[in-house]
């Protein structure tokens, strides 16, 4: 077996956020060597890695060259040079999730096709090549609003979606490759963690509840478990991994769903790497989703991923009112309660709805927690001296 622990063998990981910065952790818990390529020198994880390359993710010769110097590269973002990853596979290098799992998912269209052709139950679906395209469409009466549109790649937090109710809201899409999904009138949004290593050993996480910001549509409250029936959590566990499965994926993947009233699960998309959803299971779980990431593409046995305690986690974003130098104003009163962890991610500068920082609440209630989870974002301000 290869050594990873207090030797030379390291880890290159794509992009420098806080996803990285919390897989960095569990690392050095390790004692393993870590690389990081990102064009942000002041990026969360720059203060938690062996080395920090400054470079852009998405330029094929510097991730290339990167890649060259370490064992095994790993992303914590999607948005990274898909030939360079496919290069440096040629060159012998592994890469965890592979470029054809990643070639899968980056591209929303294919992930969308992809399901289809799998048999994988998902919201109907158009793909069109141009926003002209699309306008024409509607205008011969191919589909009918409200529908959500997506934006084939580059969509994030929140970005690259917009639902569309009336012709208007044409006018406020970029004119790219896109998608259309028909609405779909869900009961809750779940999601589910699946752990995959090359050995082929997976382990799924406790089904999650999302809730979302109405205005920013990124996640405001993660619950764990869900509050759903013991059979709807396992229909859901059981479809992530098929899904896992399919994609032949290695690391994390992170599934979320539409839960309909009728009671049917279906795929809405997915992730390669470790999850807002999981963030949770630091302080919840008793292996955390960071930690488990870096088992499955070391092909280490995976560890217990169930549920310490029920949890909830509220992330901290920034005020919509305000930009520039950060403020946590009231954050020293949270420190004071009992089953209370915050995580700040280290981004100096705040801006509207940009992700900062979350707190984990754990409770041998969840009803509780998600009580103290609410009185806690209320009481946090992320803000500045500078308002918009």
């Amino acid at each position: 077996m290869q050594n990873y622990f207090s030797s030379d063998y390291k880890i290159g990981i794509l992009g420098g956020g806080q996803l990285g910065k919390m897989m960095l952790y569990d690392a050095r818990k390790f004692d393993i060597v870590t690389h990081v390529l990102e064009s942000n020198t002041e990026a969360p994880s720059a203060i938690a890695c062996n080395k920090f390359v400054y470079g852009d993710i998405q330029d094929y010769e510097t991730v290339v060259n990167f890649g060259k110097e370490v064992d095994l590269i790993t992303f914590e973002i999607e948005a990274v040079n898909l030939q360079a990853l496919q290069k440096l596979e040629e060159l012998g290098k592994t890469v965890y999730p592979s470029s054809a799992t990643l070639e899968l998912i980056q591209s929303k269209q294919k992930q969308k096709k992809f399901y289809r052709e799998n048999n994988i139950p998902t919201s109907p679906f158009t793909n069109f090549e141009s926003l002209s395209e699309l306008k024409s469409a509607y205008q011969n009466n191919e589909f009918k609003l409200p529908q959500v549109w997506k934006a084939a790649t580059g969509g994030y937090d929140g970005k690259g979606v917009q639902v569309l109710k009336t012709e208007s809201d044409f006018d406020k899409l970029v004119d790219a490759p896109c998608l259309i999904e028909e609405m779909i009138d869900f009961e809750m949004e779940l999601a589910v963690i699946v752990a995959r290593n090359p050995s082929g050993e997976k382990k799924s996480y406790p089904v999650v509840e999302m809730e979302f910001h109405p205005e920013a549509n990124q996640v405001e409250y993660v619950l764990s478990p869900a509050r759903i029936t013991d059979e709807i959590a396992q229909k859901a566990r059981d479809l992530a991994e098929r899904v896992s499965q399919k994609f032949e994926h290695v690391g994390l993947l992170a599934i979320e769903f539409f839960l309909t009233k009728d009671g049917d699960i279906l795929v809405n998309e997915v992730a390669p790497r470790p999850h807002n959803s999981g963030h949770l299971t630091i302080e919840g779980n008793y292996t955390n989703q960071f930690e488990q990431h870096l088992r499955s593409i070391l092909d280490l046995p995976l560890g217990d991923s169930s549920t310490k305690k029920p949890a909830v986690m509220v992330n901290l974003v920034g005020d919509e009112n305000h930009q520039g130098q950060v403020l946590y104003e009231n954050i020293d009163q949270i420190f004071a309660l009992k089953g209370v962890t915050p995580h700040i991610y280290g981004k100096k500068e705040t801006r509207p709805f940009r992700k900062m920082g979350h707190v984990t609440i754990i409770n041998e209630s969840i009803e509780e927690a998600r009580t103290m989870a609410e009185k806690v974002k209320k009481q946090i301000k992320v803000i500045s001296d500078e308002k918009l």
